[in-house]
């Protein structure tokens, strides 16, 4: 349940929900542990908001509860809200691939579940052909470094369920907390 009637982000004081400035855009992924994936994204140029939220199950408004006991089929995900003026896609995909493990399936490190997969969930036909390239271009630097075949999804059109408010800007609200991301070492080379 969210208890912060504003819905503002913890850093910036934006607002997480719509309406966002008229040339922002979105895409929302899923790399493991959606605390320290969403921290990634805070301090890039261009990126306006970031929220974390749970995607691509079944349950309506599922809880933190639920998809930490695999019950809903969600994944944890993060929501970029960004100028494409300032950032490209491009370059926050740049970002979701460098810093966690695509290869390993329902899992990132220690995070085991079905709710730490990696997806790029799209919202356009642009976005899904951007995510398409960049998968076959980091498949090969991957295979470069001996590394199995990326199990990323690209989904589009997946319901965004914000998370709990306790949640959001995690590692800004506990600067000690959690975060089991580890990239592979690759460089995309935005």
């Amino acid at each position: 349940m969210m208890t912060n009637p504003q819905l503002l982000h913890f850093i910036n004081n934006r607002a997480l929900l719509p309406p966002w400035p008229g040339q922002m855009q979105h895409v929302d992924l899923a790399m493991g542990c959606f605390w320290g994936a969403e921290r990634l994204f805070w301090p890039l140029e261009g990126v306006y908001v970031t929220m974390v939220g749970y995607q691509g199950g079944e349950t309506l408004n599922p809880s933190y509860t639920e998809i930490c006991q695999e019950q809903t089929g969600h994944a944890e995900s993060v929501r970029v809200v960004f100028d494409p003026n300032t950032i490209s896609l491009e370059q926050i995909l740049a970002i979701f691939w460098e810093n966690h493990d695509p290869t390993q399936g329902n899992r990132q490190g220690n995070d085991i579940g079905s709710q730490y997969r990696s997806v790029i969930f799209t919202n356009n036909k642009d976005q899904i052909e951007q995510a398409k390239l960049s998968l076959a271009a980091t498949q090969k630097l991957l295979a470069a470094k001996g590394y199995s075949a990326i199990t990323t999804e690209i989904v589009t059109n997946a319901k965004f369920w914000l998370a709990e408010d306790d949640h959001q800007q995690y590692l800004a609200k506990n600067p000690g907390g959690y975060c089991g991301l580890k990239g592979t070492g690759i460089s995309c080379g935005v």
